[in-house]
């Protein structure tokens, strides 16, 4: 697939933007600070529904604007049996979102996803390697929407109860702690149960997904830097990795979360927060014996960075249909061997988005299309 047309109002810097996209490799080439980011931020947010670089959509709307509009022209399926749609999200910031497909049919946000697929690299990347637990738990998550974007309800189910039971929890946690005699808990048993049957959903995908994604970041890696893995991934458990061993389904999963919120009840009302569950785990990530976060170095973990990409992306086309990819000013990050190997194998793709401050930091084999882009203006060199 490809984004053949993007149209930008009130997103970011841009009152407007028109810009026409063709298949293969186009860059944006500016100063910083001038546009070019936003551009492909756009094409992420129509693929995720958020943005690699802030955790909420308020800034992503124009200043003195009450709303945002990103709507791109999407090109499926291959010459002879393509399939064009019209897909369109109106950010509200503090409202509900609103999304439209071919223009007549309003549906909710999420009913888009899976009409534009990218997969994204950033500078933001190290944090995958070098970051918090949440940084990996988000890069399943989303690739596991990516691939099937039903599953973005399971998410939302998940995240729904999982704030009504921290409610809970912290309700009683707060009238204990001043000498009441405690919130009433009879419905926890209840919120027990949604809890572990939308977890176990979301645990079994995470659990399949890192499975499939193990070989595929070895071999990436190996391309990126010959004789310096293995990588290895790790999932750990937030209610212990010894009940994951040998289980054989969602049920058996769901039984395994009951029984370890059983166990933490105690603790988890006296601190008024819920400690297990999917939102509490990680995805450890080796370099050989060691976890490469502490161990690897600079060169290493953009190594890692960009070979988790590259995963993503093989498992994204051997599911059918290849995702566009955004190089967000990666190679102005990279040393000159990195710099080459990342391009060689990111040229062939259907559709290659590169952001780059200076002609030469887009390496030679990226031929293709280039904007120019300064002061909010696009302009097709």
């Amino acid at each position: 697939m490809h984004v053949a047309h993007l149209s930008l109002a009130d997103f970011r810097s841009y009152a407007r933007a028109e810009v026409p996209l063709d298949p293969g490799v186009t860059a944006f080439v500016g100063p910083n600070g001038q546009g070019k980011t936003n551009l492909v931020e756009a094409v992420g947010y129509l693929a995720t529904l958020g943005s690699h670089r802030v955790a909420s959509d308020a800034p992503l709307v124009r200043m003195g604007a009450d709303r945002a509009i990103v709507r791109a022209q999407v090109v499926q399926g291959s010459q002879g049996g393509e399939r064009q749609q019209l897909v369109e999200l109106e950010i509200n910031p503090g409202r509900a979102n609103r999304a439209r497909i071919n223009r007549s049919s309003q549906v909710r946000p999420r009913d888009v996803l899976g009409i534009v697929r990218s997969v994204l690299f950033a500078p933001e990347d190290l944090a995958l390697v070098k970051g918090d637990p949440g940084e990996r738990r988000r890069f399943l998550d989303e690739l596991i929407t990516a691939r099937a974007p039903r599953l973005a309800g399971v998410r939302s189910d998940y995240e729904r109860v999982l704030k009504q039971r921290n409610t809970l929890l912290k309700t009683a946690a707060l009238a204990r702690r001043h000498g009441g005699k405690g919130a009433d808990l009879s419905t926890l048993d209840v919120w027990d149960q949604h809890l572990a049957r939308a977890g176990a959903e979301l645990l079994a995908q995470r659990l399949d997904l890192v499975a499939a994604l193990q070989p595929l970041a070895d071999k990436a890696y190996e391309q990126l830097a010959p004789g310096g893995g293995p990588v290895g991934l790790e999932y750990r458990s937030s209610m212990g990795d010894e009940r994951l061993v040998a289980v054989t389904g969602r049920e058996e999963l769901f039984g395994r979360l009951l029984e370890a919120l059983g166990e933490a009840r105690r603790q988890e009302i006296e601190r008024g927060v819920t400690l297990v569950g999917p939102h509490r785990d990680d995805l450890v990530l080796k370099l050989g014996e060691l976890p490469a976060k502490g161990y690897a170095s600079h060169g290493e973990s953009w190594s890692y960075a960009l070979a988790l990409r590259l995963a993503s992306y093989e498992l994204l086309c051997a599911d059918g249909g290849e995702p566009v990819l955004v190089l967000d000013d990666v190679f102005a990050e990279l040393d000159a061997r990195r710099r080459e190997r990342l391009a060689e194998l990111v040229a062939p793709g259907e559709q290659v988005l590169v952001t780059a401050a200076v002609d030469d930091d887009v390496p030679g084999v990226l031929v293709g299309t280039r904007f120019s882009v300064e002061n909010g203006t696009v302009v097709r060199q």
